[in-house]
């Protein structure tokens, strides 16, 4: 009955898409479970890179069932063109499953969502602009859309009409901007609903039975444990549920069927999007990191914050998704540093903070207090045991796992799926 959910365990960009594919075949279904197209996850396989925004990265392996959970909201002209995409490359997507119970962004969402990020000015908080926040804001205000109304003309129309009842107004009288009626948002989605019928089924059913019959289920967390809506580094986060218990609601599946919670780290660390972020870097090892390890947004193309590895986030992480593995990816970007500093504890007006600081403010004044390890100079893209990773790569990595509550299962060396040190099976 293995149950194992993947999460990020920084700002998200960690690379749990590689860390899906790594298990690859020990896995019968892969399920994303919350999120939308606000995140993405980038599978390189031989000489090919796969960027997958909606569909769970078990898209690419075969005899996996790819499952889109019902705490995920969908844009479904999104999703589609994700699908057309990989079947146009010869990725077979005819095993998605997608839950009856997600819900839908509607055409007035993305509107409100850029409009009102606008509006906010310099107290924005960094979205996508995709429609993600003001779906899941709809779903708590019982007003939200899901799979299941596209097959009935008759409440379809009643919720959006319902909704649009608030959400025009706000868009005329606050925001000048017309809004869409209902009849044109009525038939944009009910549009979508023949092709979209052979995925939708009650998928919290089918992952039960799954499980019934001692199948592998991995569920895969969009952003990370720093942008949870609840754990997060409030109000800079997204509008979901994305440490481990999310993925008990993301996907119907019970806290007891959980036996495992793999989280994903960066040697380094990295942000997109505003808030605060301790070991940012300003300078020329910043754009190093940036460059070394192609940091550019999956979904959004933006360049990612960067800065050193910080072991406060990794143990809050590990405490808050109860991790039992940590992935660490991304070893062979570090290569060429003469010196790194890792980040074991934040200064606060002079008090030493061990463990995460409780409020927003103490973290956004948060300094790093580093310990300093030796670099190393090594390509590092051949190692596939531990032994051949050069004596002060293996001390980083010893270093970072004593400080981060949790042991390090896998190294990651490399962008490819083979690319990868295994210190412990994951499985």
């Amino acid at each position: 009955m293995p149950a194992i959910v993947i999460v990020g365990a920084q700002w998200g960009d960690e690379g749990k898409g590689k860390a899906t594919d790594h298990l690859g075949s020990q896995v019968d279904y892969v399920v994303k479970f919350n999120g939308g197209n606000n995140a993405g996850h980038t599978v390189v396989i031989g000489d090919q890179k796969f960027a997958l925004h909606l569909l769970p990265s078990g898209i690419l392996t075969p005899g996996c069932t790819p499952v889109i959970g019902n705490g995920v909201v969908v844009d479904i002209d999104v999703l589609f063109q994700e699908i057309d995409g990989l079947e146009a490359r010869g990725v077979d997507t005819s095993k998605l499953k997608l839950s009856a119970n997600a819900h839908v962004i509607a055409d007035y969402n993305r509107t409100i969502d850029k409009v009102t990020e606008r509006f906010l000015g310099s107290r924005r908080i960094g979205t996508t602009g995709r429609g993600i926040g003001p779906t899941y804001a709809d779903k708590m205000n019982r007003i939200g859309i899901r799979v299941q109304d596209l097959f009935d003309e008759k409440i379809l129309a009643a919720k959006v009409e319902g909704a649009l009842e608030l959400k025009g107004q706000i868009l005329i009288k606050i925001y000048n901007r017309r809004a869409p009626s209902v009849e044109q948002t009525v038939e944009e989605l009910l549009g979508h609903a023949e092709r979209l019928a052979p995925y939708v089924c009650d998928t919290g059913l089918l992952l039960s039975q799954a499980l019934d019959r001692d199948e592998v289920v991995l569920m895969e967390a969009g952003q990370a444990t720093l942008l949870d809506v609840d754990h997060g580094t409030y109000p800079f986060v997204t509008s979901s549920s994305a440490i481990s218990a999310g993925a008990c609601t993301g996907t119907g599946i019970p806290p007891t069927r959980i036996d495992q919670v793999i989280a994903i780290a960066k040697a380094y660390t990295t942000r997109v999007g505003e808030g605060p972020f301790p070991t940012e870097l300003h300078d020329e090892n910043g754009e190093f990191l940036r460059k070394a390890g192609w940091e550019y947004g999956t979904t959004t193309g933006r360049p990612r914050r960067c800065g050193w590895m910080d072991t406060v986030i990794t143990r809050y992480a590990a405490r808050v998704n109860g991790v039992t593995d940590f992935v660490l990816t991304k070893l062979d970007t570090l290569t060429g540093l003469p010196e790194l500093p890792v980040c074991v504890a934040y200064d606060v007006d002079g008090v030493r903070h061990d463990e995460m600081p409780v409020n927003q403010t103490d973290f956004h004044h948060a300094v790093p207090i580093y310990e300093n390890l030796p670099g190393w100079t090594e390509d590092l893209s051949g190692c596939r045991s531990f032994e051949e990773l050069p004596k002060a790569a293996q001390e980083y990595v010893e270093f970072v796992e004593a400080r981060s509550g949790a042991r390090i299962s896998v190294v990651g060396v490399g962008p490819e799926r083979e690319q990868a040190v295994v210190r412990h099976p994951l499985r």
